[in-house]
Formats: structure tokens, C-alpha cells, sequence
């Protein structure tokens, strides 16, 4: 994975230095030499990741951070901060100012890689997910909250961790951010207790009964825990393990002996971030579903219709068979809405698209066209078998009064429909389309309450006019 890296250092020496290790690793570098040079390189050509120094002249790392974060711009920029202090207050400001990481130099290079490369997959996976949301959003209005992130708040943690003094401390720990702490004192255990209402696995590198770095790549490759932050726990000893386990998809880590204030900032971190991330999926899903999808009825709409219908007249060969369209319109529809009101209009079309949903095969697609006007979409049908469809559907909507909840009444309705098939080869949409508009609109001036095909076809054929006798 290689990845655009800014190195903000005042000494020329470290720069050059950590250009030299990344460079190294395939991952390509620009520089800045003070606070306000990286602001700016920031903004105007972002990074994928910035490592910071904190000991600076007139704006120190701290300062560059916050206003890194405190900008929308770059809010998403992952930092790692990089000194030479080792206090853990230090450490604990770099966090609560929004930094990802803060690495004490001599940085060891393993971790270092290994925290850049998980960073960069996270931001990647963060802007991928902005990325889908905005472009959902453009079709369909969000209706998602976009304020803050709730607080990391009332989370459930698994904690896997040997029986002992330590994990009660570290779940004494997390009592202003737990709801519950889970209890693992072994891996087969960690599995066991795992489901979806975890927010956060807080794991020790160092279990008797298995190798924890395991269940980071199985849970990784299980699409319900993909996403779940995984925070490890290891000894000085264990930085290769700690590395490899960073490019598993271990989100964060701690060096034992664990500080309770960075325990609780770093599990903080995990959990919000996590919940953006939910937030996120959730108004994506919210907003392709309203892009998609005809809201009052809950039927797909006329861009997805059209869409399906392109897909279809696209297959290759003989064998993709014909599609049938029908075109249904509700008779008289405006009278509904002048006699009843506009709520009672809307129910009639609820209605109808359930009753359109159980009168055909799960492979035909029901869609709202806009108004009181529907398409039912059928593949592999010929004409005389998507009309046999119509007017069974005209039947069942025409021998059954629709009840209004509201008003307790019940009302008749009933609907015309023009059935046309796609020509011979395929052809375009619009024609196919036109087709069925045709029939639809013959099927009005038959007397409505009927359907024609677009061979002429008119069910139930129209009752002749008996002549009327003139008296003298």
C-alpha cells in the first residue's frame, strides 16, 4: 500500500530522516518545516496521513493539530504525532486535540510503518463511505442527522484479557464509556461472547490458550465484525507481533504498563469513530433508498425502473427471452382525492401497489411512474401471457372495495392497463414504453376499467351499443 505522507518537523536532520524510511517503504513524501507551511500544503493538496512534530517554534504540534481537526478540509487527515516527549500528559493532550497516534522518538520503524499503513486504510474507508453518501444524497434528500457523533458513551467492550488484578483494573478503567465490559479470559472464550452489540474489542497480545492476532484475522474476514475496532494490548517485547497485527486490521494499540487515561482516551477515540462510521452507512443506505424507491408506496421508482428496463433490453441472445410491460393508470383518480381528500388518495395507492405486489411473480418488478400511474416490468413474458397478468391484476382491483381507515368507508376503483412487449431483438427503451402508453391511453377511450394490448387487443371486449329507437 503506498500512500501521499506529510513530514512536519522544524529540523531539516529529522525530515530528511523519516523522508528516508518512507521513502523506503514505497510511500510518497512532501515536507513542511513549521506549522503554518503544513496548514496551508493541507489544505490545498491533502495528504493521506501527516506525521507532526510537537516541539516547534510559534506554533507548536499541538496548536497544528487542533486546527487541523477543527477543519473540514482536514478534519480526516489521520495524525501522528512524533517528539521526543514521553510524558504521559503529552501524549494525553496530543489525543484530546484529535491526533491518531503519538510515537516517542527514536520511532521504531515497525510501528511506525505499520500505524501509517492502518491509518491510511481508515481514512480511505472513511472517504469512501463520504464519498457514497453524497453521491446518494444528491439523488434523494437525507433525511440522516449530520451533527456531532454522540458521545462515546454507554458502549459495550469485550475485553480479552487473563483472569487477574489487571483486567479488573482495566475494566474499572472504562466505566465512564462502558455500558458493560465483557469478560474474556480466554480466546475460545473472546468467541463465544462476540456479537453485535460489541462496539469495541480491547485484546491482550498475550493469551495462553491461543494467538489473539487469529481472531483479528477472522473476525476481519467475517462481514459482521469487518469493521469492529480492535484495540490491542502488548509488552515492549512484542512490537513485531504488535505490527503484524496493525496490518491484520487492528485499529489501535497500548504499550503495557497500560496508563488508565490513555486506556480511556484511545477507547473513546475507537467508539466514536466507529459510530460515525455507522451513521454513515446508515444515511448512505437511507439515501440510495430514497433515490431508488418511491417513498409513499415503497415501490421502486421511475429512475430505477427505466434502469432495470435498460439492464434487461441489454442481454445478449435468443435465450434472454421477451419482456412484457404493463402501464396501469387509475381510473378517475382525481375524484378520489376532491371526494375523500388528498389522505385518502394516498391510501388507495398504497393499496393498489399491494395488491400489484401480490397479483404478479416474485421476478416481475412493480414501480411508481409518479402520480397514479404504475409499470410492472416482466421478464421472459410474450404478450399473450403478460395480458392473461393484466387482467387477473384488474380483476382484483375492480372486485374488491378499497377501505379507507381513517373515514371507515369503502370505495370502488378501478384501473386501466396497456400491455405492450419489447420488439423482436430488443430496441429501445422509450419505444417499449411508448408502446404500453399507447395501449394505456386506448384503453381509457374503450370505457376505461379494461385492458388493451398493443396488438389492439381490448379485455373484456367493449359491450356493443344497442341501437336506440327514435319515436315518431
Amino acid at each position: 500500500m503506498t500512500a501521499r505522507v506529510l513530514v512536519v518537523d522544524d529540523v531539516e536532520l529529522n525530515v530528511k530522516l523519516l523522508e528516508a524510511k518512507m521513502a523506503s517503504e514505497y510511500f510518497e513524501v512532501i515536507s513542511a518545516f513549521n506549522g503554518a507551511s503544513a496548514l496551508e500544503l493541507a489544505e490545498t493538496d491533502p495528504p493521506d496521513i501527516i506525521l507532526l512534530d510537537v516541539m516547534m517554534p510559534r506554533m507548536d504540534g499541538f496548536e497544528v493539530c487542533r486546527r487541523l481537526k477543527a477543519n473540514p478540509r482536514t478534519t480526516d487527515i489521520p495524525v501522528v504525532m512524533v517528539t521526543a516527549l514521553s510524558d504521559v500528559a503529552d501524549r494525553l493532550r496530543g489525543l484530546e486535540v484529535g491526533a491518531d497516534d503519538f510515537l516517542t522518538k527514536p520511532v521504531n520503524d515497525i510501528a511506525l510503518f505499520a500505524r501509517v499503513r492502518s491509518l491510511v486504510r481508515l481514512k480511505r474507508m472513511m472517504e469512501e463511505l463520504r464519498l457514497r453518501e453524497e453521491i446518494c444524497g444528491r439523488f434523494g434528500a437525507r433525511e440522516g442527522d449530520d451533527g456531532p457523533v454522540d458521545d462515546a458513551g454507554a458502549a459495550r467492550i469485550l475485553l480479552l484479557e487473563e483472569r487477574g488484578f489487571a483486567a479488573s483494573r482495566i475494566a474499572d478503567t472504562l466505566a465512564p464509556v462502558a455500558a458493560a465490559v465483557v469478560r474474556a479470559d480466554s480466546c475460545a472464550d473472546a468467541v463465544a461472547q462476540l456479537n453485535h452489540d460489541i462496539e469495541l474489542v480491547i485484546a491482550s497480545l498475550s493469551m495462553p490458550d491461543g494467538d489473539p492476532l487469529r481472531l483479528v484475522s477472522q473476525w476481519r474476514a467475517t462481514e459482521a465484525f469487518r469493521q469492529l475496532p480492535i484495540l490491542l494490548l502488548a509488552n515492549e517485547g512484542e512490537l513485531p507481533q504488535l505490527a503484524k497485527g496493525l496490518d491484520l486490521g487492528a485499529n489501535d494499540y497500548l504499550i503495557r504498563p497500560v496508563d488508565r487515561n490513555e486506556l480511556l482516551a484511545r477507547a473513546r477515540t475507537q467508539i466514536r469513530r466507529k459510530r460515525l462510521q455507522e451513521r454513515l452507512r446508515a444515511n448512505y443506505r437511507r439515501s440510495l433508498s430514497l433515490a431508488l424507491t418511491d417513498e409513499l408506496t415503497g415501490l421502486y421508482n421511475r429512475r430505477y425502473v427505466l434502469a432495470h428496463l435498460g439492464e434487461l433490453a441489454a442481454r445478449p441472445g435468443p435465450g434472454a427471452g421477451s419482456t412484457a410491460v404493463m402501464m396501469i393508470d387509475i381510473d378517475h383518480f382525481k375524484s378520489v382525492n376532491d371526494c375523500h381528500g388528498h389522505p385518502a388518495g394516498d391510501e388507495v395507492l398504497r393499496q393498489l401497489a399491494a395488491r400489484a405486489l401480490r397479483g404478479v411473480r416474485s421476478v416481475d418488478l412493480v414501480a411508481r411512474l409518479g402520480g397514479e400511474e404504475f409499470l410492472v416490468v416482466m421478464p421472459e413474458t410474450n404478450l399473450a401471457a403478460a395480458v392473461v397478468v393484466a387482467e387477473r391484476l384488474r380483476l382484483a382491483v375492480a372486485g374488491e372495495p378499497f377501505a379507507l381507515h381513517a373515514s371507515g368507508q369503502k370505495i370502488p376503483v378501478t384501473i386501466s392497463v396497456g400491455v405492450a412487449v419489447a420488439a423482436e431483438g430488443g430496441g429501445p427503451v422509450e419505444d417499449l414504453l411508448k408502446s404500453a402508453d399507447d395501449a394505456l391511453y386506448a384503453a381509457k377511450n374503450s370505457g376505461r376499467n379494461r385492458v388493451v394490448s398493443q396488438s389492439g387487443s381490448v379485455v373484456p371486449a367493449p359491450v356493443p351499443r344497442m341501437p336506440v329507437a327514435i319515436a315518431s
